[in-house]
């Protein structure tokens, strides 16, 4: 049993990707989202998951005068774009030394900072002033972080930090689903089908970032900060199994590790 699931979290994040593994990945990546913006909300009153608010913000800060908050709104967006950055190179990194975590580092990585996102969030109160600016550009890094894992890992198919792609995705294959092909001529030149599996897809990432995000909230108002503790948890399993599999190969050389 114990190898079974060792075996099924490496395929989640390990070199060798499937379909069905983006996607269950994804939705996993999903409710992890969903609850750090969320909880983060509840916070530091901002939400971090998703730029197209930050970069509006800047837009009306500078129209109506406002450059200290103008100037805070691009210092987030950069600590985003930061983040992916951090998971490209990561990635390119691990690609040239031909390891199995090359996903699973930077994951480890968000791990590793959400726990560090706990620690600073206990002394927020005491050093507001300081730690609201730091703990909203954390935030920042590790969604940028995590969303270019999963979009490096489906080639852009599927997102998780940011849902209005989705909605849109959505929106377009019911608007397919929908459609009455009733005209036999017209369907002869464009027949209208929905995708149904990718209607599906985006509908799983979208129920997941939502129920990640009322458990995120509910865990922070029980708990506060220590309701990053089983979220950071969580990603440093996924992340284990493929940097158990290089740690071994360094070892004992290059003898594939559980037959992989």
């Amino acid at each position: 049993m114990t190898a079974r699931w060792a075996d099924f979290l490496y395929g989640l994040v390990g070199r060798r990707r499937t379909q069905a593994a983006n996607r269950q990945l994804g939705c996993v990546l999903a409710a992890v989202a969903g609850a750090i913006n969320a909880g983060g909300f509840l916070a530091v009153q901002r939400y971090t998951s998703h730029m197209t608010g930050i970069v509006s913000s800047v837009a009306d800060d500078f129209a109506i005068g406002s450059v200290t908050l103008a100037l805070a709104g691009v210092v987030a967006l950069a600590t985003f774009v930061s983040g992916a950055a951090c998971t490209a190179l990561l990635i390119n990194w691990a690609r040239r030394q031909r390891l199995h975590s090359k996903y699973a580092l930077a994951l480890m990585v968000e791990a590793a900072l959400l726990l560090l996102f706990g620690l600073a969030g206990a002394n927020l109160a005491s050093f507001a002033h300081l730690m609201v600016p730091s703990t909203v550009l954390l935030l920042c890094f590790i969604m940028g972080l995590q969303n270019a894992i999963i979009t490096k890992i489906s080639g852009a198919e599927i997102r998780t930090t940011h849902m209005t792609g989705i909605a849109t995705d959505i929106g377009i294959e019911l608007g397919r689903l929908f459609y009455w092909n009733r005209n036999a001529a017209a369907n002869s030149v464009h027949f209208v089908k929905a995708n149904r599996d990718k209607l599906f897809i985006h509908c799983a990432i979208l129920a997941s970032f939502f129920a990640g995000g009322v458990v995120g909230a509910l865990a922070f108002k029980a708990v506060g900060f220590a309701a990053t503790i089983p979220i950071a948890f969580t990603l440093a399993v996924l992340a284990l199994p493929p940097i158990l599999v290089d740690l071994h190969l360094r070892r004992f050389g290059h003898r594939s590790a559980h037959g992989r």
